[in-house]
């Protein structure tokens, strides 16, 4: 399995052998929980992104009947430069 050293200061090692300890687990499994739920985390909030960017698209004439505030100008109907 690939391997990656990491560096931390004293202060954040002396935290992860406290927590280590306070949890029954060794230090490299604290690190690679932490590390797994932050990758589980990014692909939740990708795949959200996405199902939210389908539904708006799929709304898009929706959204700007509602808002109509918030479209953009039409091509050509910029402010003078």
């Amino acid at each position: 399995m690939p391997a990656l050293n990491v560096e931390f200061s004293e202060r954040e090692l002396e935290d992860l052998r406290q927590i280590a300890k306070e949890r029954g687990t060794s230090m490299k499994a604290l690190v690679r929980e932490a590390a797994a739920a932050d990758i589980a985390r990014h692909r939740a909030l990708q795949e959200g992104a996405e199902a939210f960017r389908r539904f708006f698209a799929a709304h898009a004439d929706e959204f700007a009947e509602a808002f109509p505030d918030d479209e953009p100008p039409a091509k050509g109907e910029g402010r003078a430069a």
